[in-house]
């Protein structure tokens, strides 16, 4: 069923306008569109004995009042509606029928399916992860290596996880902890566990110095 322009201009196509106009804003949803100017356009004047015209014509209003300031359009004065050059132009450009009843075409329904979409929630990007073997150095060839590591694996924090381990000989009987750990990338900074973890106290009783040996993305 369609309403045309003349039809806005009898009882029977108010009241058809303002039965579709239940409960909406504006005719083609909560957004201002070419249908509500069009319609706008052909009423020239505020319909008071239709409620539901009379909101989406004040919606309306208070919308080209915003676009145009200083402009009347299709305002009410003395009883009498200003011209609305602005809306009328816009409105003899299209077919005066407008279906406000018609089915939704595919691509009305393809666009709204985009809308929806663009407003979902961005699923959030997961964070990456590394893979970082250290090299973890006593002070001596007195140092109890089985301590160190226990004092190394000690440190727990979110997103890090320790891996296996082996003592490599370095020189004048003294060995050295090579240790694997996986890391979450946005949760742990190599740099800070090695400076503020790693060799302050009491870790530092045991390890004298920890360097990155291999940094790999995973």
């Amino acid at each position: 069923m369609a309403i045309t322009f003349s039809d806005l201009h009898t009882e029977s196509g108010l009241k058809s306008l303002d039965e579709f106009l239940s409960g909406k804003t504006y005719i083609s949803g909560d957004q201002l569109t070419k249908d509500d100017i069009k319609v706008y356009g052909a009423l020239l004047s505020k319909v008071d004995a239709f409620p539901n015209v009379s909101k989406w014509y004040d919606c309306v209003s208070s919308q080209l009042s915003a676009s145009f300031p200083g402009k009347a359009v299709g305002v009410k004065i003395a009883s009498q509606a200003a011209p609305a050059e602005e809306v009328t132009k816009e409105a003899s450009a299209d077919d005066d029928d407008l279906d406000l009843f018609g089915d939704e075409t595919e691509e009305e329904k393809k666009a709204a399916e985009e809308r929806e979409v663009s407003k979902a929630p961005s699923k959030k990007k997961e964070s990456g992860k590394s893979s970082v073997l250290l090299d973890v150095k006593p002070w001596d060839d007195e140092t109890d290596m089985k301590k160190l590591e226990e004092a190394v694996r000690s440190i727990e924090m979110p997103g890090l996880l320790w891996g296996a381990s082996k003592l490599v000989p370095v020189g004048y009987g003294i060995k050295k902890l090579t240790i694997m750990m996986t890391i979450v990338d946005d949760l742990v900074s190599v740099d800070t566990l090695i400076e503020e973890r790693l060799t302050v106290e009491p870790i530092n009783e045991y390890v004298q110095s920890c360097d990155i040996a291999a940094f790999n993305k995973i």
